[in-house]
């Protein structure tokens, strides 16, 4: 899965930086936006294979980036994370209601993060 590119929509600086570090060090080709505004100015240029979705973002939030990235032709078949530190009850049926191919919780534990997202890449090919 080296070379593959993965978008992370998250608003808190750390975890952007956390998660970069860990895919940039399996090999994986990895942007990242503060907001759903800017993923979508990145998606146009950038095709992210998968893209690790923070479900509370700044205005438009992640739930509803995730239906509209579902809802286009040219962006349907990226793999959808739900990336959240907020699991409530019911947030995993929201997250897959909304199109998301699966559900991360944060914090994430730095050792097994990398193979839960080779993972994903393996289990949906484009």
């Amino acid at each position: 899965m080296a070379g593959e590119p993965v978008l992370i929509v998250d608003d808190n600086p750390i975890n952007l930086k956390l998660t970069k570090v860990l895919l940039v060090k399996e090999g994986y080709e990895v942007k990242t936006a503060p907001d759903a505004e800017v993923a979508l100015e990145i998606i146009a240029g950038f095709k992210p294979r998968l893209i690790l979705m923070d479900i509370q973002l700044p205005g438009m939030d992640g739930l509803e980036l995730t239906r509209r990235l579902k809802e286009s032709k040219d962006t349907k078949n990226i793999i959808i994370l739900a990336f959240t530190a907020y699991a409530m009850k019911g947030d995993e049926e929201k997250a897959a209601a909304a199109g998301c191919d699966g559900y991360i919780t944060k914090p994430i534990d730095t050792q097994t993060f990398p193979a839960v997202i080779a993972g994903f890449m393996s289990k949906k090919s484009h």
